[in-house]
């Protein structure tokens, strides 16, 4: 059935186009042998194609341009009187006698184009008597049609009246009265076409009358154009004319085009003088209104109007221009009362957005908005809307774009709040925004009241909401908590007080977020308070304060208490190299008991809690990193802990394990400092024993594999014997180090299925290196001139 009717729709249409182009052709002869009378008889009869019933307005449009075409050449027939022999006056009455009512206004509105532009006449009597005229057809479509033509062909004429020197000003009111009226008869056939026809038919005229929507529109845009139409005719006569018949319209698709039409046609500078009135409207329109849309876009017309320039900007405070609105969007909401709640908090992004354009330094604007948007949201339930949570999103974004500075969205105290109402995935998703904007502008956030704000807003990424479990990816769950740690490296204050009340609150947040968490943010929190134990170094004394540790002692206190809640997760491992560099820190404070007691710690999680011999041996050659550092301790409790290390070391599981962790340990008793230690004697022990444990592994290959394992261990502990013979221990002897690359070779030539291999090669660069020293001549080179190679 559609396409049949479309097909005859395409055949009416064929018609009208053929019956126009047949009277055309003898109205184009008579106008061209100046024959008035038979070019009146043929315009009529093809005008009278127009009279068709059966178009839908696209179609009938294409109808109307073929005859609109014709017409114009019609009209300028009409101006030469030399070529017709009629006076424009009796021009004027001749048309009238047109048979068919369409026909005849069609070209009394063309004549009456050619009598104003002569001004033989008074204008207000001619556009009086046209405008009245027309209401003869009161068909929807014809009629629509019909003063679209009206105000098409005046147009030139109107616009003129208001540019032209004599033109005055009760013509200029002719002109607009004019205007007005037409707009005001289109408008009334344009709403007839919806009550037409009723139930399925209202949605296929809806449709139809979107296609006819400019032609009631052309009637503002002719307004907008008069020059002499100035503030005080707009603001008395105008605006109320049009707003009266948008209110009085009832009809939901009229009022939203002819406000929008009011919104881009006129100027800024008159929405922003009368926007009360414009505003005023608003509320009075029906409730399917999609007047968010109105209202946005009058707002973004006014923020780029005070773009413009700096000179307007006192206007908008005269005006009272954020108080108009934000009582009017309060209105819209309260009278609305079904408005979705996408639609209230879009008026709200709305007018924040004008607020942070036209007063960006008046931050209670901003957070009045924002806390009229928490009024609404705490009257509807959870918002599931995802529309609606994604306009709350850019609520809540809007501050950060504009100052570019979460420290002043921090200042507005409705911005938590707003982010309460948000479900716990969009709160990440928020949280995330407000840190990269952190990140992004290097911001520093310098106080622990703002540290706790912040840490508010971002409580969706530092624990569970509401005790719900996340489904969330592995990879992004590290992605936030990797985002929260680098936050923490940007809470800054030189006040070591204020510092420290900083540590602190963190702390509490961080604590709050359950153990998974803990792995991520507890290493920056350590390195921000070891920052600060730094600045503090040699204060031992407390400074102001009761509650916050402003001295290195509390601080290593609070410390031992964080890194103990990481080992209690289990993550053995990062506590352990937390506590190595406090145990360093502690040193440079020159606190020895404090530094022993991190190293306790590192040894009671070595025995406890490591289990793994890759994670042991990584952990032990840590210690004796850490260790052979520290200079803050005595005799004893050095002696004790370097026990403890090399006893740790001659006990891990794998031989070559036990070699390499005991050969480092001879690092212990031989510091390259000033002031450091250098037992002689105990280094060779610790390379001696290396070399014993070297010697058992190679048995234990050979009985295993039937063959000696590589001598890769015995080149690792020959070069640890130069290098402590380059240092000056006397107890390395170059005979000491002669005998052990005998040694090497004879295990070499024990085992030569794999010539070139690494050890190979490792020990040829050795032993390239002891020429090296051999031919540099020189004290060095005296020492090694007794080894042989």
């Amino acid at each position: 059935m559609m396409l049949n009717g479309a097909e005859d729709e395409e055949k009416w249409l064929a018609e009208g186009i053929a019956g126009i182009q047949h009277n055309a052709f003898y109205m184009h002869r008579a106008l061209d042998s100046n024959n008035l009378r038979e070019a009146l008889k043929y315009s009529a009869q093809m005008l009278s194609e127009l009279r068709t019933s059966k178009l839908s307005p696209h179609k009938y449009y294409e109808l109307y341009m073929r005859a609109f075409d014709e017409l114009r050449m019609l009209e300028m027939f009409f101006k030469d009187e030399s070529k017709h022999g009629v006076s424009v006056v009796d021009l004027y009455e001749l048309v009238q006698h047109a048979g068919n009512i369409l026909p005849r206004l069609y070209l009394l509105c063309t004549v009456g184009s050619v009598y104003i532009k002569s001004k033989e006449a008074p204008v207000k009597e001619l556009l009086k008597d046209l405008v009245e005229m027309c209401r003869g057809v009161q068909h929807p479509i014809r009629g629509l049609f019909l003063r679209s033509y009206l105000a098409q062909i005046s147009r030139d004429k109107l616009t003129d009246i208001g540019s032209d020197h004599e033109g005055d000003v009760d013509t200029v009111m002719d002109a607009v009265e004019f205007v007005l009226q037409n707009f005001s008869e289109m408008n009334k056939l344009w709403v007839r076409m919806q009550n037409q026809e009723p139930g399925r038919a209202r949605e296929k005229r809806k449709k139809e009358r979107s296609e006819l929507q400019d032609l009631v529109g052309k009637n503002l845009h002719v307004l907008g154009q008069i020059e002499r139409v100035d503030l005080d005719m707009y603001k008395e006569t105008v605006l109320p004319r049009v707003l009266e018949q948008v209110v009085n319209c009832k009809d939901d698709l009229g009022q939203y085009y002819l406000m929008d039409c009011i919104i881009q046609v006129f100027p800024d500078e008159y929405h922003l003088q009368t926007l009360e009135a414009l505003l005023g409207a608003c509320p009075q329109l029906q409730p399917t209104v999609d007047i968010k849309t109105v209202l946005s876009r009058l707002m973004d017309r006014l923020s780029k109007y005070a773009a413009s320039s700096t000179d307007v900007l006192h206007e908008f405070l005269q005006v009272e221009a954020f108080t108009k609105l934000s009582n009017t969007i309060e209105k819209v909401i309260e009278v609305q009362v079904d408005m979705p709640a996408v639609g209230a908090i879009t008026l709200y992004v709305s007018l924040l957005m004008f607020t942070l354009r036209v007063h960006p330094d008046r931050l209670d604007y901003a957070d009045q908005v924002l806390g009229a948007c928490v009024k609404k949201l705490s009257n509807m339930p959870k918002l599931e809307d995802s529309l609606a949570t994604k306009q709350v999103v850019a609520l809540l974004r809007a501050p950060l774009e504009k100052y570019n500075d979460i420290v002043t969205a921090l200042t507005l105290s409705n911005y938590p709040r707003v982010m309460d109402h948000l479900d716990n995935g969009t709160n990440k998703v928020m949280a995330m925004v407000i840190i990269e904007s952190i990140m992004k502008n290097n911001t520093c956030i310098s106080t622990a009241d703002k540290v706790e704000v912040l840490f508010e807003l971002i409580k969706g990424l530092i624990k569970d909401l509401d005790g719900a479990v996340d489904e969330l990816d592995e990879e992004d769950f590290k992605d936030e908590q990797n985002s929260v740690a680098k936050l923490i490296h940007m809470l800054y204050n030189d006040e070591p007080e204020e510092m420290g009340k900083i540590i602190c609150i963190v702390w509490k947040h961080t604590m709050a977020g359950g153990p998974k968490r803990l792995p991520f943010t507890v290493p920056s929190l350590v390195f921000s308070a070891l920052r600060l134990v730094r600045r503090l170094q040699g204060q031992e004394g407390d400074i102001v304060g009761e509650v916050v540790p402003a001295t290195p002692k509390k601080i290593f206190q609070l410390l031992s208490q964080i890194i103990e809640a990481l080992s209690a997760v289990p993550s053995p491992e990062l506590a352990l190299r937390l506590y190595l560099h406090c145990a360093e820190a502690a040193n440079d404070c020159d606190l020895e008991h404090v530094a022993y007691e991190f190293f306790t710690q590192t040894f009671v999680l070595y025995e406890e809690e490591i289990a793994n011999s890759k994670a042991q041996l990584t952990a032990i050659h840590l210690i004796i990193g850490a260790l052979q550092r520290m200079t803050v301790f005595g005799v004893e409790n050095r002696d004790t802990l370097t026990h403890k290390a090399t006893g740790y070391s001659a006990r891990l599981l794998k031989k070559p394990d036990q070699c390499r962790a005991v050969y480092t340990c001879s690092h212990l008793f031989w510091v390259d400092d000033e002031d450091g230690i250098r037992d002689g004697e105990r280094v060779l022990l610790c390379l001696k024993r290396a070399l014993r444990i070297a010697n058992a592994a190679q048995q234990m290959a050979n009985v295993a594999r039937g063959s000696s394992g590589p001598i890769t261990l015995f080149v690792e502990i020959l070069n640890k014997y130069l290098y402590f013979f380059e240092k000056g221990n006397q107890q390395i002897t170059a005979a000491a180090i002669q005998d052990l690359i005998e040694l090497i070779n004879t295990e070499m030539q024990g085992d030569s299925a794999n010539p070139g291999s690494d050890p190979d090669v490792f020990l040829a660069s050795t032993l390239r290196y002891i020429q090296f020293q051999k031919q540099k001549g020189g004290i060095m080179g005296g020492k090694f001139e007794s080894i042989e190679l």
